[in-house]
């Protein structure tokens, strides 16, 4: 995929993943991954020649997701209940918001899923 649209898919995944509440974004292994606390709930890729953002779901949430042929086991973190989703020009972004919110779930923090909830 060219650099310009793995720029437009990232800076899309950047407002979806730092809209969540004390969310951050730290460069991990050459990736940026997107973190509640110290906790990475997202990952955003071109591994393989494709675009791709992991996301920590669980392991229930996993085996439904990879049913769909837009989802594959995320290298590396798969043993841990992580999907990837295929980004192309198909993605449904507002899928992506929802998983996006799922993962962070996942790992935030009481604080953090309050304030997401809207509750002081």
């Amino acid at each position: 995929m060219s650099t310009k649209g793995y720029e437009q898919a990232l800076k899309k995944i950047r407002a979806i993943c730092l809209a969540l509440p004390e969310a951050v974004e730290v460069e991990a292994w050459g990736h940026p991954t997107f973190r509640a606390g110290k906790k990475m709930f997202a990952a955003f890729g071109d591994e393989y020649g494709e675009l791709a953002i992991g996301l920590k779901v669980g392991f229930d949430r996993q085996d439904e997701l990879l049913n769909d042929d837009c989802f594959f086991p995320t290298p590396y973190a798969a043993h841990q209940g992580w999907v990837s989703l295929r980004i192309n020009n198909k993605t449904n972004w507002t899928e992506v918001r929802e998983l996006a919110r799922e993962a962070y779930r996942q790992v935030a923090l009481k604080r953090m899923l309050n304030a997401l909830d809207g509750k002081s």
